[in-house]
């Protein structure tokens, strides 16, 4: 086994071991507001996987993650925090209900148009942190929780507007044309919302990996990332990759606003769901910044989702303790450093243990 394999199987063993951790303490909550843990956990599941139907929403509820998740995985490869997928993710979400209603175009052609101004959209979003960043080296963290403000309130005043409201009392953009809807997969479920957006997702983990692990400008930004200063002393502008990172990053999260707009909504609501790019965070961590790690982690997510709204309605168990799972694996994950160095320590202590233990036998034995 080479040592890349190692380092991918011992990084597997840490996260699985903060999810089964996460399960336990759940099971203890479970437990102490008397409800039966095997129950919550078999109905979870069956909520999760036990039919088509289920499997369709545990996949809708996993795809706007697998984007944010990325873009938050590709800003960490950078050294970068970004904070900011959610409001990256309403800026594009809008723009895509406004090009989805009044162009009208041919269904590849529209489609095409949506794709296209959920990246300009939330890679320009991201733009402005990445250049404070770089030029200015103002926190991306503060930056991009402003712009995240900035976005909410400004797609809820725009979303009122009589060009872009829908009319009724509720706040809505007009739907947008059937040609500018993402293909919705009923050959799993007719009722179900999960549509082409997953495709995409996948396709752009594929290029995000092909990017960082085979391309100059991933090598580039990961050096950025891991010693900037090292980066420019070798030549790299690690300023420019930087902003390059956010852009990238903050046009994958658009992606998402384009999913949930073109997908599932069909049209963009005030206020618009919230918490998808924050989740991206924690999928990030999980998946350790990895594209395809992020796909998993989603998947999770997507389960804990579903299965949880399973649990709510055919148990007395409150899906609020879904929702505590999932905040345990994250707490876990985040503080997955003080886990590692834990276990190292136990068994290097372990290992001390025996060779004292040999060495006095080798002693008793002279």
């Amino acid at each position: 086994m080479n040592s890349k394999t190692k380092n991918i199987l011992v990084e597997l063993a840490f996260s699985v071991l903060a999810i089964i951790i996460s399960f336990m303490i759940g099971a203890i909550v479970i437990l102490f507001i008397k409800g039966n843990p095997l129950e919550v956990f078999g109905t979870m599941f069956s909520g999760a996987f036990g039919s088509l139907s289920n499997f369709a929403d545990t996949l809708e509820y996993a795809t706007p993650l697998m984007f944010t998740g990325m873009a938050v995985a590709f800003a960490f490869r950078a050294g970068l925090f970004n904070i900011g997928a959610e409001g990256q993710l309403y800026a594009a979400a809008f723009a895509v209900a406004v090009v989805g209603f009044m162009l009208k175009l041919p269904p590849f052609l529209h489609i095409t148009v949506v794709i296209l101004t959920a990246l300009i959209v939330g890679g320009l979003w991201a733009y402005v942190p990445g250049v404070l960043k770089a030029k200015l080296g103002v926190h991306e963290v503060i930056t991009t929780i402003m712009m995240n403000y900035i976005a909410l309130d400004l797609t809820n005043y725009l979303t009122m507007r009589n060009v872009f409201k829908q009319p009724g009392q509720i706040p809505q953009t007009k739907d947008i044309l059937h040609s500018a809807q993402f293909g919705t997969m009923t050959f799993l479920s007719k009722y179900t919302h999960l549509n082409s957006g997953i495709i995409i997702a996948v396709v752009v983990a594929v290029i995000v990996y092909f990017v960082i692990a085979r391309m100059k400008l991933g090598y580039e930004i990961k050096v950025t990332g891991y010693n900037s200063n090292a980066a420019a002393y070798g030549g790299i502008n690690n300023k420019n990759k930087l902003i390059i990172a956010m852009v990238i990053s903050g046009a994958i999260a658009g992606l998402a606003g384009a999913e949930q707009v073109a997908g599932v909504m069909h049209h963009f609501v005030s206020p618009f769901p919230v918490g998808i790019g924050f989740m991206g965070i924690a999928v990030a961590l999980l998946g350790k910044n990895d594209p395809f790690g992020v796909i998993a982690a989603a998947l999770l997510f997507g389960a804990l989702s579903a299965g949880g709204t399973q649990v709510d309605t055919m148990t007395t168990v409150p899906r609020e303790v879904i929702d505590i799972i999932q905040a345990i694996i994250i707490l876990f994950v985040a503080s997955e450093v003080f886990l590692r160095k834990l276990i190292v320590q136990r068994i290097k202590q372990r290992k001390y243990r025996k060779m004292l233990e040999q060495s006095n036998l080798e002693q008793l034995d002279v």
